[in-house]
């Protein structure tokens, strides 16, 4: 007996289901399909629904009907239809598991299992130690066997094989079972192995947050330290955002040990959580020992959507782990205190305000820079002040200036500079080398050498040597300045991000709401205790909580920091709010639709800190200087110093000069006495010289600036952008969109509002104002009983004129696809009192309803509707109508009582803010399409109108893809702008994807630019700003490069032979000043505005654009009013 045949206990069947899901918009609409489904029945073996295809694929026991499934879909509100079912053969396998201790194992098992391909479902008893497998026939049970063995458990079928026997059956089935496993696989097109799959197929992305980082060096380092880690498969670390994502497999890598990785390499290094469903640290009070623990924890556990609580009695920390959808935190509170006699509340907030203000490191370099400063003022004093002096010696070979500036210097070096000592130690222990490397090379090796040489001249008794115990101090005072300063400036460019932070509210006022929207009860609580379906009230002056609709009140709401949208935003019942907008007059009631991460605020502070913690392509330059930088840097300073050992035994004459005007200054201070500057060989100068430019080079260099340049210009950038409603996906779009030279933009939803719109309305008979309103009310009465999209713009444009909600009553209603419809439509009084005149003018062969109300017999319709009912339509005004559809414009008629009435035109209307938006790209030498599926002629009119020249019209959804391609082929990148499912593919597709804010979320997912305020001018601004930063980054780049490339060789000793040398404390000034300068050359970027909506001869443009159209259809409509 095989393998299999001991481990199969039986066979069956099972349905595959797949059914169209319409009304989709985001992930929570995809995890409300899969939760409702999985409860239908313990059946229901697997659900995957895909937001972007617009399906679901179940599979489920044949118990369950499809339409049962298609039922509960649409109860969920989903519109839902069943697409293919199937019936395909399956077989439950029955193992014994050993090694199962705890609920904990069962789960592991269960989860484990589920996640294998080809398993439908497993029942995993503890009690029994077995577990039972339901799987699709293409999977063996030797595969099931060695996954649950993966897990850590042996699993063996279920028979009553003991010892050696079942041992050796399950060598040798084991065999036979791979082989069988093989040609199974090859038939399904599955893996050739029955192992499970590869461990990379399993990942964990760890998102964490890490301080003293100066350069791209600690980037490289950090890197490549984490990549050498068994289980790390890929390291991603952001500079200026102090943030880092690694992709780890948590079978062979744990979370804490990323941590302790980077926390090794000499940086500040804490995990950020990053829980996809939910997560709550709550403080608990009143327990008194582990009995408390378990008591809580069986409890949450008990809560239905709980998936993990861990309670720890010596912190009186409660850390639990939910599903948002099915529970909130006032729920898990609730249940704690409602356990026992205990209190639950929510742990401090995180502080991420203050990592991103750089509070930390402000206030360390600071107090680093004054303790350094507090020594330095002296030191600097007694080296300047005393070095014109001749006191008495303290002792042969050491003087008072010489014994002050060692206990100065060694206070200083090994208190002040502590934290470079060991950051450096750290790097150098890894293989890396940083900034601070240099610097603890460079204050080392002059506190070292100072020390020898006078320790050496107090042993042989002899002159007074010169030393440099000064450098060391100024270096570290400089240096601790520089990065006071620079942390100081990164504050600032992150202050977009940390705007947007506090515009979170703190506090929520829930209310209970009575039968009648009556407020019952009020209570105030914290923001994060607020949940879907809650009831807050918003008072004027308030922070709205939480996304939500407007269930009762009338307002305004300042949208500014989150749309960029300066002027105040109407709201009233029914209308959506954004969480962190300001209520400005009124009182609203607000029903929480989105809360915590899902919320649209916390959705752009994630966006923004995803953006700013990614690198620009022209980044890579950067990091490759720097991944030789500092080795180069040591390498010219030794070079430096051979060469003036060299120079000064060959031609001793221009350190000779150099060095007899130093002593004759101090001569001419000093008279004869000069005890620092004894009768030495011309190579103890040379020596001395070398050392002193050797030791300059060293101060003088600094990768930071270099490092500096992207990131920083890149974090303001996008802040910029995101404080302007333009929120930029990371630094590569921001830096690709500066390449743009073609522009193409999709027509429905972008350049137009994307639903037809009546364009002009004319009554074709001399009638009041009060008649043409009846007139407008019979026609959308007849309309309003239509599902057609131009019968619901009619209806939509009669009820916004006559400013009513409701309209007449219909009868007899006959509609005919793709002509018209026809009805009687009576009790119009209800919408003016004008139905007698309306009779008059018709000969009053109008009817009477029952009521005493007039019935009308409307028509609505085309030409040929018009023919068919025999109603005669006018030579004028079918020139009109050819006029219009010329226009790219739909042309309706309507008939009263056998009469033409009126003619309507309908158009998906432009934007009124595409034309500006053409206009500029032009100004900006882009090259502007449009790619749309609609008509030729369409397409056409919509192109003039805006102004754009090249057009693809015709062109499938599927093709749209095809022509950015062939666009993508011309000069310069191409930026494509959409809002809809189908534009997708050719956001993705195209260098940069722009999408609208007012579109569907796939689109917003597939693009590199999501623009919110639904605004077709932030277009131009996008492609403005990464120009503008660009220009910005390269400018950082070439002060940084200048520098170096100016700098070093000064701090060799190029000018000596004109007398001018850098002493290495000024070299200091100018590397800590060098970081500065940059990260203030990219604050310049916080100025930047946006282009001019409308300068003055766009508005010339635009109203000569539409000013043409106006008077053509003008024209024709007094032409038909005169002649009828």
């Amino acid at each position: 007996m095989t393998h299999n045949a001991l481990a199969m206990a039986s066979c069956g069947f099972y349905s595959r289901s797949v059914f169209t899901v319409g009304g989709m918009t985001c992930g929570s609409c995809v995890q409300s399909i899969q939760n409702s489904v999985s409860l239908l029945s313990s059946r229901v073996f697997t659900v995957s629904v895909s937001l972007k295809a617009e399906n679901a694929t179940v599979k489920h026991g044949e118990e369950i009907s499809a339409e049962s499934i298609c039922r509960t879909i649409s109860d969920a509100g989903f519109d839902c239809s069943v697409s293919t079912s199937e019936r395909l053969p399956m077989q439950e396998s029955h193992f014994d598991v050993v090694g199962m201790t705890c609920d904990s194992c069962v789960h592991s098992i269960r989860v484990g299992l589920r996640g294998l391909d080809g398993v439908l479902g497993a029942n995993v008893s503890l009690g029994e130690r077995s577990a039972a497998v339901q799987h699709d026939v293409s999977i063996f049970p030797g595969e099931i066997a060695d996954k649950i063995r993966e897990l850590g458990f042996d699993a063996y079928p279920s028979c009553s094989y003991k010892g050696t026997e079942r041992k050796a059956t399950e060598e040798n089935d084991g065999q036979t079972n791979r082989g069988e496993g093989d040609i199974v696989a090859k038939k399904h097109g599955r893996r050739k192995s029955l192992s499970p799959s590869p461990m990379e197929t399993i990942e964990q992305l760890v998102h964490i947050h890490i301080s003293g980082m100066t350069c791209s060096s600690c980037v490289a380092a950090i890197e490549g330290a984490l990549m050498k880690m068994n289980g790390v498969k890929s390291a991603l670390i952001g500079l200026m955002a102090e943030r880092g994502e690694v992709t780890i497999d948590p079978r062979l890598v744990a979370p804490n040990a990323v941590i302790e990785k980077v926390s090794d390499l000499g940086y500040d290094c804490e995990l950020i959580e990053n829980v996809e469903g939910g997560k709550v640290e709550l403080l608990v009070t009143g327990m008194t020992c582990s009995s408390c623990v378990q008591l809580i924890e069986s409890a949450l556990k008990r809560l239905e959507g709980i998936e993990k609580a861990s309670v720890a009695l010596a912190t009186s920390k409660c850390i639990v782990e939910y599903k948002p959808e099915t529970v909130g935190v006032r729920n898990i509170i609730q249940t704690i205190e409602d356990a026992g006699h205990f209190q639950a509340a929510l742990a401090s907030a995180s502080k991420g305000e203050d990592r991103l203000s750089h509070k930390g490191e402000i206030k360390r370099w600071r107090n680093t820079f004054f303790l350094c400063l507090v020594f330095a003022i002296p030191t600097m004093g007694v080296a300047m002040g005393l070095e014109h002096m001749c006191p008495d010696l303290i002792y042969p070979g050491l003087s008072v200036r010489n014994l002050i500036l060692w206990i100065f210097c060694t206070i200083i070096q090994f208190i002040g500079g502590a934290y470079f000592y060991v950051s450096a130690f750290r790097a150098l222990k890894h293989g890396s080398t940083n900034m601070d490397v240099l610097i603890m090379l460079a204050t080392t090796i002059a506190y070292v050498y100072s020390a020898i040489v006078t320790i050496v001249a107090m042993a042989q008794r002899d002159k007074v040597p010169v030393v440099f115990f000064e450098t060391p101090v100024m270096l570290l005072v400089f240096v601790a300045l520089g990065r006071w300063l620079e942390h100081i400036a990164k504050g600032k460019t992150s202050e977009a991000l940390a705007n947007l932070m506090s515009l979170q509210a703190s506090e929520a006022t829930l209310v209970t709401l009575g039968p009648k929207d009556n407020i019952l009860s009020e209570e105030s609580i914290d923001i994060q205790l607020v949940q879907r379906g809650d009831t807050v009230k918003v008072i004027p002056g308030g922070k709205i909580p939480a996304d939500g609709r407007v269930v009762l009140g009338d307002s305004t709401v300042d949208e500014s920091m989150l749309t960029g949208e300066s002027m105040p935003v109407r709201k009233q019942s029914g209308d959506i709010v954004m969480g962190g907008t300001v209520n400005l007059h009124g009182l609203l009631l607000v029903k929480a639709t989105h809360v915590g991460r899902d919320s649209a605020l916390a959705q752009i502070i994630r966006l923004v800190e995803d953006a700013q913690s990614s690198k620009a392509p022209i980044q890579r330059f950067a990091d490759k200087i720097a991944g030789f930088f500092v080795p180069f840097i040591i390498v010219t300073a030794i070079v430096t110093f051979v060469i003036w050992i060299v120079v000064g035994n060959v031609d001793y004459g221009p350190i000779n000069d150099f060095t007899n005007r130093r002593i004759e200054k101090n001569a001419s201070v000093n008279g004869s006495c000069n005890r620092e500057y004894p009768n030495q060989s011309e190579s103890y100068f040379a020596m001395e010289f070398a050392f002193q430019t050797a030791i300059t080079v060293l101060c003088i260099a600094c990768p930071c600036a270099l490092g500096l340049a992207t990131p920083t210009a890149v974090m303001v950038g996008t802040g910029q952008g995101a404080r302007q409603g333009i929120l930029i996906k990371g630094g590569e779009p921001l830096e690709l969109a500066h390449k743009v030279r073609t522009v193409v933009f999709d027509k429905t939803g972008t350049l137009t509002h994307g639903k037809p719109r009546v364009v002009h309305t004319q009554i074709l008979r001399q009638v009041s104002s009060s008649e043409h309103d009846l007139l407008l009310a019979a026609i959308g009465t007849a309309e309003a009983s239509s599902e057609h999209p131009l019968g619901l713009a009619i209806c939509e444009h009669v009820k916004e004129k006559l400013k009513v909600d409701t309209l007449g009553q219909v009868a007899d209603f006959e509609v005919v696809p793709g002509c018209g419809l026809m009805c009687t439509v009576f009790g119009l009084e209800t919408v003016t009192r004008q139905a007698e005149k309306l009779s008059e003018i018709y000969d009053r062969r109008s009817e009477t309803s029952e009521d005493g109300g007039h019935r009308f017999r409307v028509l609505v319709g085309n030409r040929e509707w018009m023919d068919r009912n025999d109603v005669a339509v006018s030579v004028q005004t079918q020139e009109a109508m050819k006029e219009f559809q010329h226009l790219g414009q739909t042309v309706v008629l309507a008939a009263v009582d056998g009469k033409v009435t009126a003619l309507m035109t309908i158009a998906d209307t432009i934007r009124t803010d595409a034309i500006d938006a053409i206009a500029m790209l032009h100004r900006m030498r882009s090259k502007v399409v449009m790619l749309t599926g609609d008509n030729k002629r369409t397409a056409r009119a919509i192109a003039d109108q805006v102004g754009i020249n090249v057009v693809f019209a015709e062109v499938l959804p599927s093709h749209k893809v095809e022509k950015v391609c062939e666009l993508q082929k011309g000069a310069g990148g191409v930026a494509f702008v959409g809002d809809g499912v189908n534009d997708s593919p050719a956001l993705a597709q195209a260098d940069v994807g722009i999408a609208i804010g007012s579109g569907t979320n796939v689109a917003m997912e597939a693009a590199d630019i999501v623009l919110i305020r639904d605004d077709l001018m932030d277009v131009v601004a996008a492609i403005d700003l990464s120009r503008v930063t660009v220009r910005r980054i390269r400018i950082n780049f070439f002060w940084a490069i200048i520098y170096n490339m100016i700098g070093i060789p000064l701090a060799a000793g190029i000018l000596l032979p004109v007398g001018a040398i850098m002493p290495p404390w000024v070299a200091s000034a100018a590397m800590a000043m060098s970081s500065v300068s940059v990260v203030l050359s990219s604050l310049m970027l916080k100025r930047y505005t946006k282009p001019q909506n409308r300068p003055g001869y766009l508005k010339k443009i635009s109203k000569k654009l539409t000013g043409v159209i106006a008077n053509k259809v003008d024209y024709k409509f007094v032409s038909i009013e005169t002649t009828v």
